[in-house]
C-alpha cells in the first residue's frame, strides 16, 4: 500500500490540492478496490487541512464519491448510513470546527442517495443544507 503519510505531507507542502495529486491519492486509496476507515480519516484529514485554499475540482468530486462509497458500498449496512458511521461522520466533520463547501457537497450526496440514516445526522444535514 502506498504509504499516505508521505503522501499527505507531499500534498501539504502547498497547503493545496492540485489534480495531479487528486489522481495519486485516487490510485493510493483504490489500489485494493475498496475504502477502509484509516484511509476515510486521511480524506477528511486532508480536507481539513487544506479546506481554506483553493484546490482543484476535481477533489470535490472526488472526496463525496470516495466518502459516499466508504459509508454506504460497506458490508454492514450496505445503502444505508448506520449510528456507527453517522457519529463517525458528524466527528469528522465537526473535528476542525467548520463546514467547508467540499463537506456540504458530501452531505448533500448522501442525502439523496441514502436509504437511511439516524435522526441526528438528518437533523444536522437540515441545519446545515
Amino acid at each position: 500500500m502506498t504509504d499516505l503519510l508521505k503522501l499527505q505531507n507531499e500534498i501539504l507542502a502547498d497547503g493545496k490540492i492540485d489534480a495531479s495529486e487528486v489522481a495519486q491519492i485516487k490510485r493510493a486509496i483504490y489500489e485494493d478496490g475498496k475504502i477502509d476507515t484509516n484511509e476515510a480519516d486521511f480524506l477528511f484529514e486532508l480536507n481539513n487541512k487544506c479546506s481554506k485554499n483553493p484546490n482543484d475540482s476535481s477533489w470535490v468530486d472526488f472526496f463525496v464519491e470516495a466518502i459516499s462509497s466508504y459509508l454506504l458500498e460497506d458490508q454492514e449496512s450496505p445503502g444505508t448510513i448506520d449510528k456507527k458511521e453517522a457519529d463517525w461522520l458528524l466527528e469528522k466533520i465537526e473535528s476542525d470546527g467548520k463546514l467547508d463547501s467540499t463537506e456540504k457537497a458530501l452531505l448533500k450526496e448522501l442525502s439523496s442517495r441514502a436509504k437511511s440514516m439516524p435522526e441526528n445526522l438528518k437533523a444536522f444535514i437540515k441545519q446545515n443544507a
